[in-house]
């Protein structure tokens, strides 16, 4: 039995990681409170850690689905695997060229470019939340502007990212 309402327990469990962030920061806060340049430092730390981890957390919000669309997301050591009705694909990290955003018929989708083709994701298929961690591991990615895009999507396609330069194979 559960005293709280089901949607309210939901927005909680859904903002458990901004929370636990805010709450870390005011442990920080009372911990610079007690006196002494020691605990002052470190309540400092505490608090810009917490901070730290409720605005990353924020940022991941952006990322859940907020759709039904089809297919689903997996995330497994820097490979990002979409099994979706009719299309589907595997991206490594390592191969990945180009990342855009693009219009489609039935919303918004992520396009990873790798040399072997394209694979397409919706951005409100399930799981799609995983792809915020392995947008961020992309070498020289300007995740702001990430969110920009994915805030205010166009109706033409944006090129988010590509990669500059391969490293040489020895």
């Amino acid at each position: 039995m559960s005293f709280l309402r089901p949607e309210i327990a939901a927005a909680l469990h859904r903002w458990r990681e901004a929370l636990a962030g805010l709450g870390a920061a005011l442990v920080g806060a009372w911990l610079a409170t007690l006196g002494g340049w020691f605990f002052f430092g470190l309540g400092l730390l505490v608090v810009l850690a917490g901070l730290a981890l409720a605005l990353a957390s924020v940022r991941r919000q952006r990322f859940e689905p907020s759709g039904g669309a089809p297919g689903i997301v997996q995330a497994v050591e820097g490979q990002i695997a979409y099994f979706g009705p009719e299309t589907g694909g595997f991206a490594a990290l390592t191969e990945v060229e180009e990342l855009r955003l693009e219009p489609g018929p039935q919303g918004h989708s992520w396009v990873l470019v790798q040399p072997q083709g394209t694979v397409e994701i919706p951005v409100a298929a399930q799981g799609a939340e995983r792809l915020f961690d392995f947008f961020a591991a992309l070498p020289g990615i300007d995740m702001a502007a990430l969110h920009t895009a994915l805030g205010r999507p166009s109706e033409r396609p944006q090129v988010l990212w590509r990669r500059t330069a391969r490293p040489a194979l020895r």
